[in-house]
């Protein structure tokens, strides 16, 4: 199988930035910390995007309403006090939503990251074991805004009134204490949280790109024919059952049935049981998930061959 050249995740061994994340099926995944340069760059990122997306549509819509509002009350050279109003509403309005939609909307979706949290390779994801939920989508963003934009918008205006000779007392010093405490909040925990993470209940982990992993390397004839060395039952599973998952997927019970204990495999077991309809019993469940494992891989990889990749369930 030909692929690009995988993006390597930082050493296993910084244990230093190491957590274990519990899923709500009670599964424990080894994550690592996305590291507070990378999550600073990728804010960048995204703001430099959001500020030329909004500056472009404003150029595009001056561009294609100049001569339609010519001998109206929108006429740029005859524009009315009431008109520049309404227009001030309604860039304030495309301006707030192009800026709290950029982030809610990718960050609710299954990649749980912004355009520029992808570029830097890392994403959000729920602390403990509850689901990322809208309501701590939208905390993180609306507070991420008090900790750092509002205390910066605020000194900019008092940069210019104390340009035009305005006397601005304590307040710019107050802001920029309010700017440096929040800005450096992430050093002062072990989990590099923002303040935005702590009312949330969300992390900032690595997302690392990679292919999928080296086959795995199972004992069970169920790896192979999809029989069963316990019971001997052969597990054989259809496109629809298969098409359930991808990569991401795959590489999650892939790490699961290299390291972990039978009580997790047992979870796991109930859990794509659930999800495909089956209701196999008890007692074989490692043979059952290499099964799974070696035909959900094999659609894979035979589906890549034709040009169609499937990156995880919601694909």
């Amino acid at each position: 199988m030909s692929a690009g050249k995988p993006r390597r995740a930082r050493a296993p061994n910084d244990t230093r930035r190491t957590r274990t994340l519990v899923t709500p099926e009670g599964l424990q995944l080894p994550i690592a910390l996305a590291p507070r340069g990378a999550r600073a760059g990728a804010l960048v990122i995204d703001v430099l995007i959001i500020f030329a997306v909004l500056i472009a549509v404003q150029l595009m819509l001056v561009w294609m309403l100049t001569g339609m509002l010519e001998g109206t009350d929108f006429d740029p050279d005859q524009l009315s006090r009431g008109a520049a109003e309404f227009l001030g509403i309604v860039l304030t309005l495309f301006v707030f939503c192009g800026w709290y939609g950029y982030f809610l909307v990718q960050e609710l979706g299954p990649g749980g990251a912004t355009f520029g949290k992808r570029i830097v390779g890392i994403r959000i994801a729920a602390r403990g074991q509850a689901r990322l939920t809208p309501e701590a989508v939208i905390a993180r963003n609306l507070l991420r805004d008090i900790e750092i934009f509002y205390p910066l918008i605020a000194l900019l205006i008092l940069t210019v009134s104390a340009e035009a000779g305005e006397e601005v007392g304590v307040l710019a010093w107050v802001l920029t204490g309010w700017f440096g405490l929040f800005a450096l909040f992430p050093f002062f925990n072990r989990d590099a949280l923002r303040a935005g993470d702590i009312v949330a209940g969300t992390w900032v982990v690595e997302r690392p790109r990679a292919r999928l992993a080296t086959v795995l390397s199972a004992q069970g004839a169920a790896a192979a024919a999809g029989a069963s060395e316990v019971t001997g039952a052969r597990y054989e599973f259809g496109e629809a059952e298969l098409s359930v998952y991808g990569e991401k997927e795959l590489q999650t019970l892939e790490r699961m049935l290299r390291d972990a204990r039978p009580e997790a495999l047992q979870a796991v077991h109930a859990t794509i049981c659930r999800k495909i309809g089956w209701d196999p019993g008890a007692g074989d469940e490692r043979a059952f998930l290499e099964a799974f494992y070696a035909q959900l891989r094999a659609k894979l990889e035979g589906d890549m061959r034709f040009g169609k990749r499937k990156a995880d369930k919601f694909s």
